[in-house]
């Protein structure tokens, strides 16, 4: 599936392929509680993003190589999530889990500032204020 990878610092990296499994065929699999409506990515390193289930299901793509190669370590080795509407802290890297959830919550970054949604045709980089996770 070709889709085009953009960063929160301005860069991008257009039409790339990847190869991989689509979210909502997982997710079919999965089959959460009516009530979830966001998930919160988890990764082997301890980092969390969240997004909207929504998004996930429309677009989002677990990924294990790209223009015909297998994924690198530094790039996301075994399993990247893709979103391309989506800044790049979203496609999280080393994903291990998706957890199903019926109220947002932020992740590692969305902790520290950034948006909630992270929507790059909004341009939403940044937050107005760092969000504290509720405990």
């Amino acid at each position: 599936t070709e889709a085009s990878f953009r960063c929160v610092t301005g860069w991008s990296r257009l039409g790339e392929v990847w190869e991989g499994v689509w979210v909502r065929d997982v997710v079919a699999l999965a089959q959460p509680k009516p009530e979830a409506k966001f998930v919160m990515v988890h990764c082997y390193d301890g980092y969390t993003t969240n997004l909207d289930l929504q998004v996930l299901l429309e677009e989002g793509m677990l990924v294990w190589a790209v223009n015909g190669e297998p994924l690198a370590p530094e790039h996301g080795y075994p399993l990247r999530l893709i979103v391309p509407s989506r800044y790049g802290w979203k496609s999280a890297k080393w994903v291990s889990a998706l957890e199903f959830m019926a109220e947002d919550k932020p992740g590692y970054w969305e902790e520290r500032g950034y948006h909630m949604r992270a929507d790059v045709w909004a341009e939403e980089r940044y937050g107005e204020r760092p969000v504290r996770r509720r405990t």
